[in-house]
């Protein structure tokens, strides 16, 4: 028996990692879509939060081999990406409109309209779980639960108002510039997990930091 739980494990490892990418068309552009497992199974679709993708937002989870032995012989993972988020996005262009929670919403739709999917399970995490709670507010019919990690659920503050409005410009005039790289980190993780054991950062945060190298030159 030790054998057969030795071997199920390491086929788990290989599972997580293995998928087929799907780019799919919508009325509100193009997104990216990253499918594991048998698609015969029941559907299970994760959104990550703001400047991550499914492989920065979700490898903790889906390369946890308990995670992985539950969700993968279970269900069908489809990782929906925001637009240009995905990995090796390319810069959108200042000329294409942006687009609100509610296009956002819809487009997880259409996506669902692509591969056949009449039902699922919704997995997000802060802005993701937004987006799928809306997505579940507008077509009820078409989910069967929704796991919210985080979930914004209350309207922001004028105070978090203001705050956004400033990152925003940043953003706009400066691109993914390293004042917004750390309030990133801090949204992401607590006082107690970016700081450490004796004040050190751990792997994990390093790690997200790098991720975030990606995105564009320090200001």
């Amino acid at each position: 028996m030790g054998e057969s739980n030795e071997s199920v494990s390491i086929d788990i490892d290989v599972l997580c990692l293995e998928g087929k990418e799907f780019v799919v068309k919508t009325s509100r552009g193009s997104i990216s879509v990253y499918v594991c497992g048998d698609q015969e199974k029941p559907a299970l679709i994760t959104y990550p939060d703001v400047a991550l993708n499914y492989m920065s937002c979700f490898q903790g989870l889906f390369f946890c081999p308990e995670a992985a032995s539950l969700l993968l012989h279970n269900f069908c993972i489809y990782h929906i990406d925001a637009p240009g988020h995905e990995l090796g996005a390319d810069v959108i262009s200042s000329d294409v409109p942006l687009l609100s929670v509610d296009d956002l919403a819809d487009q997880v739709a259409e996506v669902l309209d692509f591969f056949r999917l009449k039902e699922v399970l919704c997995l997000g995490v802060t802005a993701g779980a937004y987006i799928l709670t809306l997505f579940a507010m507008k077509y009820k019919e078409r989910v069967l639960g929704l796991i919210l990690v985080s979930p914004i659920c209350k309207a922001p503050s004028w105070t978090e108002w203001l705050y956004n409005k400033v990152l925003l410009n940043l953003l706009y005039l400066y691109g993914m510039c390293g004042v917004l790289k750390e309030c990133l980190i801090q949204r992401y993780f607590s006082k107690e997990i970016r700081c450490g054991m004796y004040g050190a950062e751990s792997d994990i945060i390093q790690g997200c930091r790098r991720s975030l190298l990606t995105c564009g030159h320090s200001c």
